[in-house]
């Protein structure tokens, strides 16, 4: 059940380092969001963001090799994922990519559940 668990951690880590090639370029972002970023303040945003993603990923990564990191990997990838939808869901409005931005991040929230679920009844 072990292995299971850090598959599912890994799948909810790769969707978290996806963003991070946003961090590269403007030309990521826009591809990634479906959105131009013209303002140089919402660039750097944004492209910080990407980093935040990275640095979630990461250790989501970690602590699939290392059980110890898995509490505090758990809290992050649960409050990145899920606030993210819970925001897109009260702002609305939203378009097609981030859409399916929305709907990665429940299938990270889905991996990370399962693997909770594994961890703790285990």
């Amino acid at each position: 059940m072990q292995t299971i668990s850090a598959a599912l951690i890994c799948l909810a880590s790769l969707i978290n380092l996806g963003p991070v090639v946003g961090a590269l370029s403007t030309t990521r972002l826009q591809a990634l969001y479906g959105i131009s970023f013209e303002e140089p303040n919402l660039i750097i945003l944004m492209r910080h963001r990407a980093v935040l993603f990275g640095i979630v990923g990461a250790l989501l990564l970690a602590s699939a090799f290392h059980p110890s990191l898995r509490p505090a990997a758990y809290a992050a990838g649960f409050d990145s994922m899920l606030s993210f939808v819970l925001i897109a869901w009260l702002v609305g409005g939203y378009n097609q990519n981030l859409r399916r931005v929305i709907g990665i991040d429940l299938l990270g929230i889905a991996a990370l559940l399962g693997a909770f679920l594994i961890d703790s009844l285990g």
